[in-house]
């Protein structure tokens, strides 16, 4: 019997990205991080998300490299629209519910508590509701109404700038956005004359422009790329995080796929997804053990490292590096040696505020070096 769950996304995007712009410090919002978290509770089979898109011109881009429907709801000069995403959104996620009963958990990416009647029939109709928003966003009374609460901003892959960096704007009642984006007024009868809320772009078809953007991805420098151990250990950290069970190879490797499609063992020079997880383990990656049938063994991370264990790793990566380094790229050399490190399982919510506790702590000293244009560690 098929005990998969089977996921429909669904994004107040304005919501979301108004909340990462406001209270994150300015940064964009990025679906990839939602769609990892997901990917180890079950199989999604619809990703919508509803805003008026001429407010959002670059985040369509990223959206559509992710297999996100985008649902438009234009916002008329003259008219109240204020509601209307929220309600399309409410009304097609009741309609599925009735419709498609092998959907089994609804995730409702808003941190808007005008959401927590529809959350309440979801459930009356024995659906879980999986909530996902911004944390400072997000109102009090949407988290406790669903059966799981993710705030983004501590999802891995987030890398909240620092508050003494950026502050934070005051969040708004009710889980809105105080800084709703607004057209400017056109001052002449012809339209052409109105001026827009963004500067105006040449943005070419929906589908040339995910072929440039996915080149310009893969033009990236490889260093930036998580490494294959460090894809399982993420991976395998979430599904133990996220399963009161173990976790078997099986288990891991339809995960692995869930989160690139592309995913393939032969590719790193395996036979089979045992013998790459054999290889894993022999590096001290990953721990196996006997599963419930022959070929499928229990697949477990090692002891986990505490606090203390982490400073004196990135101390020795920097020592390593002849006793001084820079931030960025640092957080790699650290998964070079700990493919499962995440700075957010220590209760950190970005690489560089762990480095601040490290250097807190004396295991490092930082500073800014205005000539890199970047924090400088050096070794305690």
């Amino acid at each position: 019997m098929d005990t998969e769950e089977r996921l429909a996304v669904f994004l107040d995007y304005e919501n979301l990205a108004l909340g990462a712009r406001d209270h994150l410090g300015g940064m964009q919002f990025d679906f990839k991080p939602i769609a990892d978290a997901l990917a180890v509770r079950g199989r999604v089979v619809v990703r919508r998300a509803y805003a008026d898109w001429s407010y959002f011109d670059e985040d369509r881009r990223m959206l559509t490299r992710h297999q996100v429907e985008l649902i438009e709801m234009t916002q008329r000069m003259g008219a109240s629209r204020k509601n209307a995403a929220d309600i399309k959104m409410v009304v097609d996620a009741i309609e599925m519910a009735f419709e498609r009963e092998y959907i089994t958990t609804f995730v409702m990416c808003t941190g808007d508590s005008d959401f927590s009647p529809l959350v309440h029939k979801l459930r009356e109709l024995d659906k879980k509701v999986i909530g996902v928003g911004v944390e400072n966003s997000t109102s009090r009374l949407l988290p406790p109404a669903c059966d799981e609460f993710l705030f983004y901003d501590r999802l891995e892959g987030v890398d909240v700038p620092d508050a003494s960096e950026a502050k934070p704007a005051k969040p708004a009642r009710g889980g809105k956005s105080s800084s709703r984006p607004r057209r400017k007024k056109a001052a002449e009868p012809a339209p052409e004359a109105a001026a827009p809320a963004v500067e105006p772009t040449v943005e070419p078809a929906v589908e040339a422009v995910v072929e440039t953007d996915l080149e310009q991805e893969d033009a990236a420098p490889a260093g930036e790329e998580a490494t294959m151990e460090v894809r399982v250990a993420q991976t395998l950290a979430d599904l133990q995080a996220s399963t009161s069970g173990s976790v078997t190879a099986s288990m891991l490797k339809r995960t692995l796929v869930r989160k690139d499609p592309t995913f393939s063992e032969s590719d790193y020079g395996f036979r089979t997804f045992g013998e790459f997880l054999r290889f894993l383990a022999d590096r001290g990656f990953v721990v196996l053990s006997p599963g419930p049938s022959t070929g499928d063994p229990e697949v477990e991370l090692p002891e986990q490292q505490d606090t203390e264990g982490a400073f004196d790793l990135l101390r020795q990566v920097v020592r390593d590096a002849g006793g001084a380094a820079p931030l960025s790229g640092l957080k790699n050399e650290v998964r070079k040696r700990r493919p499962d490190f995440s700075e957010k399982a220590l209760g950190y919510r970005g690489f560089l505020q762990f480095a601040k506790g490290a250097a807190a702590a004396g295991a490092v000293a930082l500073a800014w070096d205005d000539d890199a244009d970047d924090y400088l560690l050096t070794a305690g």
